[in-house]
């Protein structure tokens, strides 16, 4: 007779944790029909370790995630040729990828009459028709992945009743497709509360190209204040900017001074607004104390205030500058450096860095000085139809969690010249380039072999690849529309100096510098002159060393989050 499987220990947590996501898909997929019938998974589930602490996965990202049948599609379309695409085909229109009819959820109306349970099972009641109206919709088989989850909204609603100004934060680089026309709606229109938008990350890309994001957006959205910010100016950096095949080396030196100039230029749009109803000199005097100052990277971090115990239903009131107290909410999808950014104004370290997507889970608020107080909102990604690999570009979905890289190193090859960038060979000493031939370019370049067979490892090398383009490494910027023809005159704006100013850059290191990309877009990152004056060999042993950092690091940080899916 057979021998029985020998049974396998399976705690009650894990039982627990079993029925919870059972029930989260009967939730959200109640009304699904055969053909959209995706499972959900939660990309960033973390081990709860804290005894009677609530659950530490209460705000994951849950996703759809794809078929078995399209996954072996898209591997398959690895073997193909790249079809390298004009630079006017880089320029995208946020209305292209925000239809007017796709909303993010708002919450329902409330009153004061309501209990914690009434108001719990309204909410949920709304965010399962919600769910169920936008799988109904014509644009459904389209959409990208978005935030599935309840209660990471629900911090969204808070902290959208709590502010005064909303700060929504995004990363230059995409910034048409982290710009949510919904919620500049919602905010401006129906709530009239103002908004601001940051352009972070403003060091990666050229001057030209932030003045023309901040040109078109503010022209596209009436009162609409649109600042720029970096977290790594040039006296917070170290050595080249670049090598010589134009990969961005980025080296932060160990004390880092105080973003004064961002901080100044979000200081003076906040101004601005409130108009002398709000005492503003503290902060002032903050980032005049602070700018000559330095502050370890590695201290330790001052968390704000966060509400973790139950589940957050609360309601709020909102009273404009209430006690003389000016709210600023911030709001961004994943890895747009909105924690990095709240650092900088704040001048020292206040809330934990992560390179994974929704680390920041709880809301908090942190008071900047006695009149102006911070609040953070998770990262949260928007209903929208902007494709798969530049989501992931964009960082709102952990690389670790691909199940399949390739159709986002397809669509990074066709507008980037990678083998150029990467300085490598084609492993089949061929001219015609496929995805598939990239990354195992790069596989033979670092050494990544399987463990087994000692074959080239190419999922390994386009996880790392994907890891570079996401950190700015490999830097593909889109642009907004019609940038390509009116270039010349973004190139000359007065606009530039206020840019270069923000990026603190000098002559010596380069300030007069742009990017110049070719005729077809082919272009790589910021490069500056003093990276070009570096030695191809020098320039690929400091891209080694770092690139063996960061894949030490990433391997650490996902190894729990592995281990539990």
């Amino acid at each position: 007779m057979p021998q029985a499987r020998r049974k396998t220990p399976f705690s009650g947590k894990a039982k627990k944790q079993q029925l919870q996501a059972k029930k989260n898909k009967n939730l959200l997929l109640s009304s699904s029909t055969s053909s959209n019938a995706y499972d959900v998974v939660s990309v960033n589930y973390q081990p709860n370790r804290s005894r009677g602490r609530g659950d530490a996965n209460r705000y994951a990202l849950k996703f759809y995630r794809e078929t078995d049948e399209e996954l072996k599609l898209k591997k398959e379309d690895a073997l193909k040729s790249l079809n390298p695409v004009p630079e006017e085909a880089m320029e995208v229109d946020p209305s292209d990828y925000f239809p007017a009819d796709i909303s993010f959820p708002k919450r329902p109306p409330w009153d004061f009459n309501m209990t914690v349970a009434q108001l719990d099972a309204q909410e949920q009641k709304y965010f399962r028709e919600y769910i169920d109206q936008l799988q109904a919709s014509e644009h459904w088989k389209d959409m990208s992945y978005f935030e599935l989850n309840l209660e990471t909204w629900r911090q969204l609603w808070r902290v959208l009743e709590m502010c005064d100004i909303l700060l929504l934060i995004v990363d230059v680089r995409f910034a048409g497709m982290m710009f949510p026309p919904s919620l500049y709606e919602y905010v401006v229109n129906e709530q009239k509360k103002d908004m601001i938008l940051v352009l972070n990350k403003i060091d990666l890309v050229p001057a030209s190209v932030v003045a023309a994001w901040k040109a078109y957006l503010t022209e596209r959205y009436p009162g609409l204040r649109v600042v720029y910010f970096t977290s790594c100016p040039g006296y917070n950096l170290r050595g080249a900017s670049s090598d010589k095949a134009g990969l961005q080396v980025r080296r932060r030196k160990g004390r880092q001074r105080m973003c004064s100039e961002g901080a100044t230029k979000i200081l003076e749009a906040c101004k601005d607004v409130v108009d002398g109803h709000v005492d503003l000199s503290s902060w002032e005097k903050k980032i005049a104390e602070e700018t000559n100052l330095e502050f370890d990277d590695d201290e330790q971090t001052e968390v704000g205030e966060t509400i973790i115990e139950k589940a957050d239903t609360s309601y709020f009131t909102h009273e404009k500058y209430k006690n003389g107290v000016l709210t600023i909410g911030c709001v961004g999808q994943p890895n747009v450096g909105k924690s990095s950014l709240m650092n900088a104004i704040m001048g020292r370290k206040v809330v934990s860095v992560s390179k994974t997507p929704g680390h920041t889970k709880h809301f908090q608020t942190i008071f900047l000085t006695q009149q102006v107080r911070l609040c953070d909102c998770p990262g949260l990604v928007f209903p929208s139809k902007v494709p798969r690999p530049i989501q992931i570009l964009m960082g709102s979905y952990p690389i670790a969690q691909l199940r399949e890289p390739y159709t986002t190193i397809r669509y990074l090859a066709e507008r980037l010249d990678l083998p150029k960038l990467l300085r490598i060979s084609h492993p089949e000493n061929d001219d015609t380039w496929s995805p598939r031939d990239i990354c195992d370019g790069w596989a033979k370049k670092r050494g990544y072999l399987t463990a087994k067979s000692a074959r080239l490892d190419t999922y390994r090398a386009a996880n790392s690849l994907l890891r570079m383009a996401l950190d700015g490494k490999i830097c593909l910027w889109l642009r907004p529309p019609g940038f390509t023809k009116q270039r010349e005159k973004y190139e000359t704006c007065e606009e530039i100096k206020y840019v270069k100013w923000v990026q603190a850059l000098t002559h010596a290191e380069g300030e007069e510098s742009d990017v110049v990309s070719d005729d077809s877009g082919h272009s790589g990152s910021g490069r500056h002159d003093s990276g070009r004056q570096s030695s191809e060999q020098s320039g690929s042993d400091t891209d080694d060393e770092s690139d063996k950092e960061e894949q030490t690091a990433i391997a650490n940080k996902f190894a729990a989050l592995a281990s539990v899916e």
